[in-house]
């Protein structure tokens, strides 16, 4: 039976292209970059080519992409950095949505010697601006939020809180780990300071990322090493890796309209027809500005841990709006920040499209997720008792 995957913002499969390009440097083209020899430096001029085209995709200069192991490890640089060339600030400003790779360093720093400010989102997941600017004072280092929610798809205004924080004189970074590649950025117009990114997100393989650091940007190295990165990140360069990242920015470029037209399209048939068929469902998050990509539904008095392993009989993937997975009976972080029900948040399905996925594939989770829906809600007492109460009502 055929994958249905709906998965990509755990991670995409990788592109043709991408391992067309890449296979070489596993194999023949062996060199270090940062060998003398010829054989090394056709190795180097590769992965200029790669930072040329990862710059592209955001609107930056290549001398402004350093290349990173994952998002996680951009998003630590960039705080890290912040504090460590201003060690008389003490204070952080962030989200209570934000990516464990962002939430647990903050959390982290919360008791390590850093004043930290988590901000509060409403019930669609968007971000109340006035308490981040009345957050803002001479103490602060940094202020982290990210540029779209990897669990809703919610984007914030990156842009205007970019603006007031780079006019107070703070340090402004985005993990826009999940928006790279789906939705237009462009870091000319936008002033942001960091950006975080991630391959394996945008059809690169895992375990390369990429950082922005804007020219003039206050800098201290996370990892201390070599020459590497202009000794901004020392070790060896996963070379194969950044090849295939930077092929992946320069597609990812070529299909940002088709991801913004097509796969808008086929997300917004999914999320229309499974609430037309199933009741007691509900979108979490601001359905008006969100990734194109990306819905998250929540289906009243059911476990979202069970409705996955349903679906996985049907070779349909995707996650779970809860941390069950991971051993945890809690809702996660980002549906109890936004106020969902108990009742809904334990059972929340984030389904997320790339521009591999069809018409054929939607409309086959459309007809196998309401049975699904309907067998465990027979199953559960919650539902039981829900029909009993509004019987009872009427």
């Amino acid at each position: 039976m055929k994958v249905i995957y709906t998965d990509n913002n755990a991670t995409t499969q990788v592109a043709p292209e991408v391992l067309e390009e890449m296979l070489p440097y596993f194999h023949d083209l062996y060199g270090n970059p940062s060998s003398m020899h010829t054989f090394g430096g056709q190795v180097a001029g590769k992965l200029k080519e790669a930072r040329q085209r990862v710059a592209g995709l955001i609107g930056a200069t290549a001398d402004e992409i350093l290349f990173t192991s994952c998002g996680t490890e951009s998003d630590n640089t960039a705080i890290r950095a912040a504090i460590a060339s201003q060690p008389h600030k003490k204070h952080v400003i962030t989200t209570r949505v934000e990516h464990p790779a962002v939430k647990n360093l903050c959390e982290h720093l919360d008791g390590h010697g850093y004043r930290v400010t988590f901000l509060p989102v409403d019930r669609q997941g968007r971000l109340d601006l006035e308490p981040l600017y009345k957050a803002l004072s001479h103490d602060t280092a940094i202020v982290s939020i990210m540029w779209a929610n990897n669990e809703t798809g919610v984007i914030f205004p990156v842009d205007e809180i970019a603006r007031v924080v780079r006019e107070r004189g703070v340090v402004f970074h985005t993990d826009a780990v999940q928006a790279v590649g789906k939705v237009p950025i462009d870091t000319k117009h936008f002033p942001v300071d960091m950006l975080s990114l991630s391959g394996h997100k945008l059809h690169a393989p895992k375990g390369v990322g990429a950082l922005y650091v804007r020219k003039g940007t206050k800098f201290s190295p996370f990892l201390i090493g070599g020459h590497q990165e202009k000794g901004r990140r020392g070790g060896t360069e996963n070379v194969a890796s950044i090849i295939g990242l930077g092929k992946a920015c320069e597609l990812a470029l070529e299909h940002l309209e088709e991801e913004n037209e097509r796969v808008r399209y086929l997300r917004d048939k999914l999320e229309d027809g499974i609430l037309e068929r199933i009741s007691n469902a509900m979108v979490n998050g601001d359905r008006e500005h969100r990734l194109p990509n990306t819905t998250s539904i929540s289906f009243e008095y059911v476990e979202g841990e069970a409705i996955l392993l349903m679906m996985n009989e049907f070779n349909i993937c995707a996650s779970s709006g809860s941390a069950c997975t991971s051993g945890s009976l809690e809702p996660s972080h980002v549906l109890r920040a936004m106020g969902v029900p108990f009742t809904a948040a334990h059972g929340s399905i984030r389904f997320s499209l790339s521009i591999n996925n069809t018409e054929e594939e939607v409309d086959f989770i459309i007809d196998k997720l309401p049975p699904i829906i309907e067998r465990l809600r027979e199953l559960s007492p919650f539902w039981t008792d829900s029909k009993t109460a509004a019987a009872v009502c009427s």
